[in-house]
């Protein structure tokens, strides 16, 4: 079984550019969630906050192979990229062992690590969060090499989002 495998999906190319240095700095396998059908930024939207399941395409090495998955998604309207949902519900029994980073300009990041825990039915593995200015000027490389670097260690506490008063109950 080999060790990581990085999955993104990314509209604007930033979580792109965050996955492609994660993967290059710990010799990573990466993936790549893409969309069918061309999307619009009000599409990305509506299928955050409906959480809709677009059709997807996934171009890289099968999840059930490694012990580690690493899901990469930015975050929309303070929720998990449609995209990403689709891609985690479609592949949840191959991911036993999954962490997730998220991309975004303000907040949002904790819904979306209750929402793919709750879609995978257990825990992730490490969670992290950046924002896209920090991926694209720089600051955050840090921080994203020792996200990859801490993934065989003892799991973390999930996060709580009692204080997102945007989140909708996932019953």
């Amino acid at each position: 079984m080999d060790s990581t495998l990085v999955v993104f999906y990314s509209y604007t190319g930033v979580t792109r550019r965050a996955a492609r240095l994660l993967a290059s700095q710990h010799d990573f396998a990466l993936g790549e969630v893409t969309d069918v059908e061309p999307r619009a930024t009000w599409r990305c939207v509506f299928d955050s906050l409906l959480r809709r399941h677009p059709p997807i395409r996934y171009e890289g090495p099968d999840p059930g192979r490694f012990r580690n998955v690493v899901l990469m998604t930015p975050v929309w309207a303070y929720r998990l990229a449609g995209p990403m949902r689709t891609f985690a519900t479609q592949y949840r029994e191959k991911l036993p062992r999954a962490g997730v980073i998220c991309t975004m300009n303000s907040g949002g990041a904790p819904n979306v690590f209750r929402e793919l825990s709750h879609i995978l039915g257990h825990g992730l593995i490490r969670a992290g969060a950046f924002t896209a200015g920090g991926i694209e000027d720089g600051t955050a490389t840090a921080d994203l090499v020792d996200f990859g670097s801490r993934l065989d260690e003892r799991p973390v506490p999930q996060p709580t989002v009692h204080h997102f008063p945007s989140v909708l109950p996932m019953d």
